[in-house]
Order: C-alpha cells, then sequence, then structure tokens
C-alpha cells in the first residue's frame, strides 16, 4: 500500500515518516514553507532514536500524482476546520481502473475530535477513524518531533461508524511496524470520545498556558465533568480512564530531546504558528452541540470554544492569559 499523508504536519509528518522508515512508500501533502522545505531537504524526523532525514515525494495536492492507485491509503492529518476543503480535493480524483477515490479508496481520518470522520463518510465509502495519541511537534518548516517511548504513539483504529475489516488490519499491521501500536477495535468512535474528554483541555492551554497550577487543573477538571456529563445525557459510550490507563500503560513516555522543545498541544501550536484557526469549534464546540441537543448546559466549554478562537482570529500569543483571569471569566460564566 501507498500512504498519502494529506496534510503532513506534526502528527502526519510524524507518521509518514516512521511508515517511511518501516520501508512504506509514503507520499506527504502539504503547503508554503513546509512543502517548499520538504521538496528541498525532505523531511526530519526527531524521535528519541535519533534524527532521520526522509526523502519523500511532496506534493500541494492531487494534480502531481495523476490518477491515484487502487491500493492506494488516503490519511487525512489536516485539522478538522480544513476537513472540507481537503475532501473537496481529493474525493473526484480518479483512480486507475475506473472510479474515484471517494468511492473506491480506503480514508482513514487522523484528526481530534469526531467531526471529522462525520464529514468524510458524507463524502467518502471507506472511512476509518483513530483515536490519536501520539504526542508530537511541528518545529519548524520540514521538521517534527515526536518525544515518545518506547512507542511513538497508540493508534486505535476502526472503521466508520463501527466495525473492522482487512483493511484495517492491515493499515494497523504497517503501523506496528512504524513504532506504533494500532489496536483494531469495532467501536473506535469510544476511543475518540474519550480523547475527545482530555482534548477539551486544549483550548484551556492555548489561552492560559500550561495545566499544570492546582488552580488549571481544578478548571479543567470543572470543564471535563461538563463533557462527561454531555455524553452521559447523549448516551454516547466512551472509554473510561482505567481502561485507558491499561491500553497505554507507560508504552508512550516523553523523553526531552535536543533542539525539539515539546512545547503545547495541538491547539498551542496553532497559535504559536499564527496559523489564524484553530480547532475548538470541533472539540469544547462538540460538547456545546451536544449540550444544546440535549438539554445540558455548558458554559465553561462555551467559554473556552470562544476564547480560543478569538486568540486564533485575532493573533494573540498563545498562554498570555493568566489563569487567575479565566478563573474569573469561568465563574461569570456559570453564573449567567
Amino acid at each position: 500500500m501507498r500512504y498519502i499523508i494529506i496534510g503532513a504536519g506534526a502528527v502526519g509528518g510524524t507518521v509518514g515518516g516512521r511508515l517511511a522508515q518501516a520501508g512504506r512508500e509514503v507520499v506527504l501533502v502539504a503547503r508554503g514553507p513546509h512543502l517548499a522545505a520538504l521538496q528541498e531537504h525532505g523531511l526530519r524526523l526527531r524521535v528519541p532514536q535519533g534524527e532521520s532525514t526522509h526523502r519523500l515525494r511532496a506534493v500541494d495536492g492531487p494534480e502531481p500524482l495523476g490518477e491515484l492507485r487502487a491500493d492506494d491509503v488516503l490519511v487525512l492529518a489536516v485539522k478538522t476546520q480544513d476537513t472540507v476543503a481537503a475532501l473537496e480535493t481529493w474525493g473526484d480524483v480518479p483512480v486507475a481502473g475506473g472510479g474515484t477515490a471517494a468511492g473506491l479508496l480506503p480514508l482513514v481520518c487522523l484528526q481530534n475530535g469526531v467531526e471529522g470522520g462525520r464529514l468524510a463518510l458524507r463524502r467518502f465509502r471507506h472511512v476509518y477513524g483513530v483515536c490519536v495519541w501520539l504526542p508530537s511537534t511541528f518545529v519548524e518548516p520540514g521538521v517534527v518531533s515526536a518525544a515518545g517511548a518506547p512507542l511513538t504513539g497508540v493508534l486505535h483504529l476502526g472503521r466508520l461508524p463501527h466495525g473492522t475489516d482487512d483493511t484495517a488490519r492491515r493499515i494497523a499491521a504497517d503501523l506496528a511496524d512504524a513504532h506504533f501500536e494500532a489496536p483494531v477495535v469495532p467501536d473506535v468512535a469510544r476511543w475518540q470520545y474519550a480523547k475527545l474528554l482530555g482534548n477539551l483541555g486544549n483550548a484551556l492551554e492555548a489561552v492560559s498556558g500550561p495545566v499544570a497550577s492546582e488552580e488549571a487543573r481544578a478548571l479543567f477538571a470543572r470543564v471535563r465533568a461538563e463533557g462527561e456529563a454531555v455524553l452521559d445525557a447523549a448516551g454516547i459510550p466512551y472509554a473510561g480512564a482505567e481502561e485507558q490507563r491499561a491500553a497505554r500503560g507507560d508504552k508512550v513516555t516523553l523523553v526531552p530531546l535536543d533542539g525539539a522543545p515539546r512545547g503545547g498541544g495541538s491547539s498551542w501550536q496553532s497559535l504559536v504558528r499564527g496559523t489564524g484557526t484553530i480547532e475548538a469549534d470541533y472539540l469544547n464546540g462538540e460538547i456545546v452541540l451536544l449540550g444544546r441537543l440535549h438539554g445540558v448546559p455548558t458554559p465553561l466549554n462555551e467559554l473556552l470554544r470562544a476564547l480560543a478562537n478569538r486568540f486564533a482570529r485575532e493573533h494573540r500569543a498563545a498562554g498570555s492569559l493568566p489563569v487567575a483571569d479565566l478563573v474569573r471569566l469561568a465563574d461569570e460564566a456559570v453564573r449567567v
């Protein structure tokens, strides 16, 4: 199989680089200075085992590839807010022998949240979800790092909306050869919703810095409790904390990397890079949506969604709102 990584940033670049290390054929899709660096210098991947450079084909879209191959796997690793554009770009691309990508090829959603998979199912017939447990960083154009050891990440994988098949097992086997654990599960959404609850802290980290102080941790606990109440009201199952700990164990322990600071999570990195957008609408916003559908108040997640979007839109510095001020705003939001 050939893996086409649509969105070769921190997560996509790490998966693409690791697959290339394992001898799999990989194409990277990127844009701007990152694409230029990939084309000129290759992908530089920094991991605890050392730095490696991979001279992979890098393109800005499907046109340079011509017809896609019947053995291609599309790996969608863009942020959720960029999903529709990516699906529209790749869905109608012809596949050798007849048919289109949307009708024939597997599309693996390597994304946070759950909305990307739902959007994909509107257009693609064979969609696979992944619960992404992969601490990684976009260091600079052409360079990504992943500090996990002994494994780079744990990627629960399954068909959407549910089920497993031979394609999922073949992809999982390739990932297993590439320093990942990739359990194939029939209920991948249950793992994705569990990860979503953890990702509710992404916006908090983005606007106020690491969730490290007692005050920040207490606020995150309140934000997460809102999310759990919403999922329970909606009847949506999610893997519990003990089950997650048992699945991950000490398989992905962060190791300091020279020249590649871990920094913050995906939302924090979006602010640092000044992309102008952030995925809070599909993390905290997912809880807000479900809360409105099922009559559960979600003032804290609504506040974080709005603040994160404002920070991205106005290019504010990541972590620049003191946590004490955020707690005050949160208390005011609850009282309204």
